[in-house]
């Protein structure tokens, strides 16, 4: 698989246009889509109960993703004056809703699983609008990123018709297949968890390789951004699960559910619309790399820690 840039020297991130492969956006696109079905397999009406139940711990959660996190994104854009396509991509990773890494990262942490579905499906289900008019809010707030949409003249609608065939479409599959057929779906979660993060890993990774010398030259624009971003991130889920005073358990899944986006659907986004700001695409793939990098570290440390549900959360 390759991935081609036309770089003739080094231009500006902003200018920078890639021909990609219509092999390659179709994989990502069915990545993406195995992801939303995945989620879908593990999201049951027993688990949305939670939904009910807590309905005060999900809407706070709701809130902090599609407007505290992208609100702080936002902050983080205009303290490190970055780009304006490096910006864009910020903004639209941090639109985007959690896949099913998080609900695999929770249960390694040892954090609270069915939380962690709860709030994925509910997100996922509500992505379909919150995602579009969330990052047309926010990046509207940045003027160099507005500056660059200006141009590129994206229609809203057509924006969401995409988010509802990459998100909604798989998402009831997986649903009616969970429905319709549990014993199958049970047994398919068990490979299809696991196999969407390896084909992701596989589709980023090879397309990275194949234009390491492109990333070089840039990386040391997005790296500090993409860094700072993700804890961020992570550290808005911490204090939401803190302030929803979540036991240690329901903390950590809170943790992953705003720290970890669904950058596959980032990537897709990305290409479909913004194939012409380089800065975009990069920040989009390279954050997916560095999402399961910290998540993995993050889960393997939690899950040494002994969980006590009835304690309050607290990392140390």
């Amino acid at each position: 698989m390759t991935l081609h840039c036309q770089l003739v020297q080094l231009v500006d991130i902003d200018q920078l246009s890639l021909e990609l492969p219509q092999s390659f956006q179709l994989a990502v696109k069915i990545v993406v889509g195995l992801f939303l079905f995945g989620v879908a397999l593990d999201t049951r009406a027993e688990d949305l109960r939670d939904v009910v139940r807590r309905p005060w711990v999900m809407a706070i959660g709701l809130a902090a993703q599609y407007a505290v996190a992208p609100g702080l994104a936002l902050l983080l854009t205009l303290a490190l004056g970055v780009r304006g396509s490096i910006a864009i991509g910020m903004l639209l990773v941090a639109c985007c809703p959690a896949g099913n890494l998080s609900n695999l990262l929770t249960h390694r942490a040892r954090g609270d699983v069915a939380l962690s579905i709860s709030l994925t499906g509910l997100s996922n289900l509500l992505a379909v609008v919150l995602t579009p008019l969330s990052f047309a809010f926010w990046s509207g707030l940045n003027p160099a990123a507005a500056d660059l949409l200006r141009d590129v003249s994206i229609d809203p609608w057509t924006l969401m018709v995409e988010v509802a065939l990459l998100i909604g479409l798989p998402f009831a599959l997986g649903m009616f297949a969970a429905w319709r057929w549990p014993a199958m779906a049970a047994r398919a979660r068990k490979v299809v968890e696991p196999g969407t993060l390896v084909l992701l890993l596989f589709v980023v990774v090879g397309g990275a390789a194949a234009q390491m010398d492109v990333l070089v030259n840039y990386l040391g624009l997005v790296a500090v951004p993409i860094v700072a971003h993700n804890a961020l991130a992570l550290g808005v889920g911490y204090v939401t699960g803190r302030a929803c005073r979540l036991p240690s358990a329901g903390v950590r899944a809170m943790t992953f559910e705003l720290g970890v986006r669904n950058t596959a659907l980032g990537v897709v986004l990305a290409l479909a619309f913004f194939s012409d700001l380089g800065g975009v695409v990069f920040v989009a793939a390279l954050w997916g790399l560095w999402d399961v990098a910290t998540g993995l570290a993050l889960a393997s440390w939690w899950r040494r820690r002994t969980v006590r549900p009835a304690e309050p959360a607290a990392v140390g």
